[in-house]
């Protein structure tokens, strides 16, 4: 028996807080309560194929989160939207560093990650509150689960969706989250958090069998974890309390939405059997009798980078297919 073949079986009992579902709908009330668009404008980019706009929306607390929003110059006719999350330590950046959902066709919008800009890639949203824990974002607020960063860049994940459908020329019925690593573990909480997606599209998702996740590496983000850990021995069990309310297994186990997976079984950033946690887990919560149509690549000799392009172009045919299908269904 290979190693993949174990992968495709691994199904952990992660911890699922018994007030899981009353924790995030309390959380999300409280961010719906408010409109969700506050400015949109024109921002020029000098490229021709695509229009670009400037979009801030009303995150968790009502906090302004900044995004891109960019579709085919000239199109008119509502389009279908990929709303897409970027990794750890990376902020929106510039409008034209992530074209291929517009290219292919899609309206799309790329949320800033609040408070991570800098490390890799810059941002505009600020993360204003404070709260006990260590020095890195996946370490803020970390002592309780209403202080942790996560519940706020979680909630400001499900209202970039509904940014999107505020937004003009998008078809609110065929809506997408996507993402790699951070991105698509942020991804993969909005489809267990709404049950109105047309799809999820997520590649090495971060936040998923979290709490074997510190276990396994040193990489960060779950290095930071264990770093703290090491320093603040006392605080494990209230640590691993937060992060069962995040956890990318329980928000899989509640999703409906068609699902790709991608996965590079020599990740050490975020191992593989944590993404299989998730896929294999996928849709099975509240005893359906089917679950949601689900496609996974693995890339045996990838780490961290998975398929990259490759991968992405496996995205985008099995997206077209997949909005076509939904678009035209099949005569009876």
């Amino acid at each position: 028996m290979t190693h993949h073949d174990e992968l495709r079986r691994y199904a952990p009992s992660v911890v699922e807080p018994a007030d899981f579902d009353t924790f995030w709908r309390t959380t999300l009330d409280e961010a719906d309560s408010r409109p969700v668009l506050v400015d949109v404008r024109p921002h020029r980019t000098g490229l021709r194929l695509v229009d670009t706009w400037d979009v801030t929306f009303a995150g968790f607390g009502g906090d302004p989160v900044r995004a891109w929003y960019t579709r085919p110059a000239g199109v008119d006719a509502p389009l279908p939207a990929v709303v897409e999350f970027a990794g750890y330590g990376r902020g929106r950046g510039l409008p034209h560093e992530r074209l291929t959902w517009p290219v292919a066709g899609y309206a799309h919008l790329l949320m800033d990650n609040r408070g991570q800009s800098g490390l890799h890639g810059a941002g505009d949203t600020p993360d204003p509150h404070g709260a006990p824990g260590g020095p890195w974002p996946a370490t803020w607020g970390i002592l309780a689960p209403h202080d942790y960063h996560y519940r706020r860049l979680i909630t400001d994940a499900v209202r970039a969706v509904e940014a999107v459908r505020a937004l003009p020329g998008v078809d609110t019925t065929r809506v997408v989250a996507a993402g790699n690593s951070q991105g698509g573990g942020l991804a993969l909480a909005v489809a267990g958090l709404r049950d109105d997606l047309a799809a999820l599209l997520t590649t090495a998702p971060f936040l998923c069998d979290v709490q074997r996740g510190i276990e396994l590496t040193d990489a960060a983000p779950y290095g930071e974890i264990a770093r703290y850990l090491a320093v603040h021995r006392q605080a494990e069990e209230a640590v691993r309390h937060t992060l069962s309310y995040v956890d990318g297994v329980t928000f899989a186990r509640r999703a409906t939405a068609p699902a790709h997976f991608g996965i590079g079984l020599r990740d050490d950033v975020c191992p593989p059997s944590t993404g299989f946690a998730a896929h294999n887990q996928y849709g099975v919560a509240n005893g359906r009798a089917e679950r949601p149509a689900l496609r996974l690549h693995a890339y045996p000799f990838n780490g961290h980078e998975g398929g990259e392009a490759l991968h992405v172009g496996r995205q985008v045919r099995w997206l077209d297919a997949l909005l076509r299908s939904a678009a035209h269904p099949p005569a009876r």
